[in-house]
Parts: C-alpha cells; structure tokens; sequence
C-alpha cells in the first residue's frame, strides 16, 4: 500500500477526533492551509514549517520535487468546530459488536460472515427491528430457534439486548492499523461511525 493511502486522524479546532482521512488527502488540507499539522507534544504547523522538520529515520515521508517530509499522523482543522453525533446507530455491524461476535443463544464466537441477526420475539409474533429486540445469532441456533419466541424452542439467552451508549470509532473498528500518534485523541473519545443505519420498525 502506498504511504498516500495510509491513514491519518482529523481533529477538530477543539482537538476532538472526528474523522480519520488518507495521508493524501491530509496534505492537500495542510498545503490548502484548512489544517495543521500536529507534534507528539501537541505543537502545531502549518505545511512549510511541517516541511522545514527533518524526517526520523523511522518516520514515514512523502518525496516532493527537491525534499522528503513527513507524514502527519494527526492534523487539526483549523475553523471546524462541530462533532460526531453521539448517538449509537443502529446496525448489523454494531449489534454484532455489541454482542462481541457471539451468538446470544449458544455462546459461540464466529466470524461475521457466520453469523446473522435474529428477533428476540419473532415478526410473525409482532417482534420489531429495534435494539432491545435484536441479537446476534450463530446459524444454527438461528435455524432451531425458528420463528418461536426462545422459551418457545426451549433456548435461553445470554443477556438480554439493549441499547449500547457507546459508538465504534470509524475505520479503527474496522481493523486499520492504528498508529501511536493518535492515542492521547482516542482516548477522549466514546467517538463516532460510519456504517449503514437499519430501520428500526
């Protein structure tokens, strides 16, 4: 993968995380002058002071026409002020996150791709597509349990669903690498998302 390509973390003018860009993009906002560029110690810089810094040898650089500089891990917009709404979308991806990718009727732990959701109280019974109704279900549970109510098919489950108060950070839930610069700004954060939201119905 191209260092371009590579991730970098959006601050807002109040140092709150609200996006995570590409080192592509995170250049052309610095060279536009709409961010700066920020330090391990919190200092900032604008892209000809950021291109003055001498490169690390163990720090990433992209080569212009006469020099190497840095890549910025961390930039900060200078007149962006709002932040990511706080409430919890509701989603495939952050239900099974809720339930930590196991199912709530067996207790197993599967990949995604072998999991599915299911209505605590089934649609044919009036079940609605809401947090408090929806858990992550493995196959075969699924299956057994069918569309009866889990007293029903003689299963239990795990925990009762509910509605989290906490929202996966963007991309880094998703696995991208995460890079050292950016922890004293997550650690802020209960964050943001990015996923597509269900219809609650």
């Amino acid at each position: 993968m191209s260092v371009l390509s590579t991730k970098v973390l959006v601050l807002n003018r109040s140092y709150f995380p609200v996006h995570v860009t590409s080192v592509r993009r995170a250049v052309c906002l610095l060279y536009q002058g709409i961010a700066k560029a920020v330090d391990h110690q919190y200092r900032t810089f604008d892209f000809n002071s950021w291109s003055d810094l001498a490169a690390v040898r163990d720090d990433d650089t992209i080569s212009l026409v006469n020099r190497e500089i840095r890549v910025p891990r961390v930039i900060l917009l200078i007149g962006y002020d709002r932040v990511p709404k706080r409430q919890v979308r509701f989603s495939r991806f952050n239900v099974f996150s809720r339930d930590n990718n196991t199912c709530q009727y067996c207790g197993e732990k599967l990949p995604r791709s072998e999991l599915n959701l299911d209505h605590v109280l089934p649609r044919s019974q009036g079940g609605l597509s809401t947090w408090e109704n929806m858990v992550c279900s493995c196959f075969t549970c699924n299956r057994v349990k069918g569309g009866r109510r889990p007293e029903e098919a003689g299963m239990h489950l795990i925990r009762k669903p509910f509605r989290p108060e906490w929202t996966p950070f963007m991309l880094e839930t998703f696995s991208f690498k995460r890079y050292h610069e950016w922890r004293p700004y997550l650690n802020m954060v209960d964050a943001a998302y990015w996923n597509a939201e269900l219809l609650e119905q």
